[in-house]
Order: C-alpha cells, then sequence, then structure tokens
C-alpha cells in the first residue's frame, strides 16, 4: 500500500501512514463560520469578498453595535448563532456545532483573512486533506498585519511544538482554517457547558484553540496540508488580541496537549 506522510507540505513529521479516505467526487456542502463581536463596519467588506457558499453562520458574542443587523441585512439568509460563552474559541465551537455543511471553514470577521482564498482551501481538501492549514509563512503567503513581536512569538510557538509533537507547522498561531466535517469529534470542543465564572471562559474557548485544533489534527493524524495565504491589515477597530496573555495562553495549551500526545504516540505503538 502507497504511504503519505500524515501532514504536508510543511508539517509533516516523517510518519508513514495509509492515504486518507477517497474524497466524494459529488459536489461537498460549504459552510463558513464567522465569529463576531462589534464589527458592523467590517461585515460590509467580508460579505462582498464571500464566494458562493452553501451556508453561512456568523456567531455573534454579544455585540453592542449593529453587527447582527448589518450581517442580516447584507445577507438575509445567513445564519445567525449566539455563543454561550466568551472568547473566539467558544465563537467557534458553537458555529461548528451549528454548521451542516461537509466541509467547514473558519474566517475572522475584521477582513483580516480574505474570504475570496477559501477555494483554495477547499481544493486542498478535495485533493485529499482532512485539514488544510492556513499559513502566512509558507508559499506565497504574507501578512500586512503581523507585527514584529508576534512573528517573533509566532516562529518560537511554532519550533517548540515542532519539536515537542513532530510537526513541521510553519504558522502555528493563524486561524484561517478549513476541514472536513466528519473530523469534528478529534478536537474535543464543548460548545454546550454554561459560562464559567471569572472571565467567562472555559480552556480552548480563547485564542488558544487555533493551536489547539493544529495540535489535535496531528495528534489525530489527519492528513494536514498548508495552504499559502496573506493575512490582510484589520480594516476597521481594533483587534482583541493581546500579544503576551494570548501567548502565554497558547504555551499552557502545548504543555496540556503534550501529555495527550505521548498517550496517543503509546496506543498507536501498542496496537502495531
Amino acid at each position: 500500500m502507497s504511504t503519505v506522510p500524515y501532514v504536508e507540505p510543511s508539517a509533516g513529521t516523517g510518519i508513514e501512514l495509509p492515504p486518507p479516505s477517497v474524497v466524494d467526487a459529488s459536489e461537498p456542502l460549504v459552510s463558513v463560520i464567522i465569529p463576531a463581536l462589534n464589527e458592523a463596519r467590517n461585515l460590509p467588506h467580508v460579505m462582498a469578498a464571500l464566494p458562493e457558499v452553501d451556508e453561512v453562520i456568523l456567531v455573534d458574542g454579544g455585540s453592542t453595535d449593529d453587527t447582527v443587523e448589518v450581517a442580516r441585512r447584507l445577507m438575509p439568509g445567513i445564519r445567525v448563532v449566539t455563543q454561550n460563552r466568551r472568547g473566539k474559541g467558544n465563537a467557534l465551537a458553537c458555529g461548528f456545532a451549528a454548521a451542516t455543511g461537509d466541509i467547514l471553514v473558519m474566517i475572522d470577521a475584521d477582513g483580516s483573512t480574505d474570504p475570496r482564498e477559501i477555494p483554495s482551501f477547499i481544493a486542498a481538501l478535495r485533493a485529499g486533506a482532512d485539514f488544510a492549514k492556513g499559513s502566512r509563512f509558507h508559499g506565497s503567503g504574507g501578512s500586512a498585519d503581523i507585527t514584529a513581536l508576534r512573528r517573533a512569538g509566532n516562529k518560537c510557538l511554532s519550533l517548540l511544538v515542532n519539536t515537542m509533537f513532530r510537526t513541521r507547522y510553519s504558522d502555528l498561531c493563524y486561524g484561517y482554517n478549513a476541514f472536513w466535517a466528519r473530523h469534528l469529534d478529534v478536537f474535543g470542543l464543548d460548545s454546550t457547558s454554561p459560562r464559567p465564572d471569572g472571565d467567562g471562559r472555559l480552556w480552548g474557548d480563547g485564542f488558544e484553540i487555533e493551536t489547539l485544533l493544529n495540535l489535535r489534527a496531528a495528534r489525530a493524524r489527519l492528513h494536514i496540508i498548508e495552504v499559502p495565504s496573506f493575512e490582510q491589515a484589520r480594516i476597521h477597530g481594533e483587534s482583541n488580541l493581546n500579544a503576551m496573555t494570548d501567548g502565554l495562553r497558547v504555551l499552557r495549551t502545548i504543555a496540556r496537549e503534550w501529555p495527550r500526545r505521548r498517550s496517543a504516540v503509546k496506543t498507536a505503538e501498542h496496537a502495531r
């Protein structure tokens, strides 16, 4: 049987696995999930660039502006979901749970992820990938938004993960991804637990979701392909990302996922 590395072209580990399952030749249904918090001014730009897809889900994080009204005016058929806790990770979990498509695509509402790139992610999945990972540092990718501090932090975190988890991710902390809905369970996302006291977030509810998805995709040995992506500058407003606090959450995520990775490797070795 021919084999392929389970992550390619730049996230591979050298572990040889059977090829991914054959993709159905029929046209897959595509759901686009857009977490949004006070993005009324940015949504017109994002919606105008969206290609034709089967379902668009806006996950509202309790916006105090006209985010929901603007979304419904621009796209009458849009589905609006209200997240049950706080943070981007929880918004995505709620959106994924509500989606009905075969392919789930996650983009940002601030205009930084270009919706016109969605066909490239779909093409990667239809070519055999289980998880299409956007990368600003692969091929023709780039960024008009990343700061020197964030770039350095991302590089260090990517190196750490690649060393610990035997991956070769070129862009760990980037949230433009797509995957087949049939793999949703491997990520173990919680979309139902109530909002806890304190900051209203469970682990995985913040920006660490991007790292969490990458690590669990690798742990599950999904066939991962990196897709070059160009990050645009946010159009209006300010990002909720904090390079220091969110960077620490990413580090904690790596530390929490490491024992699970080792357990998965031991299980695979015993199964041989």
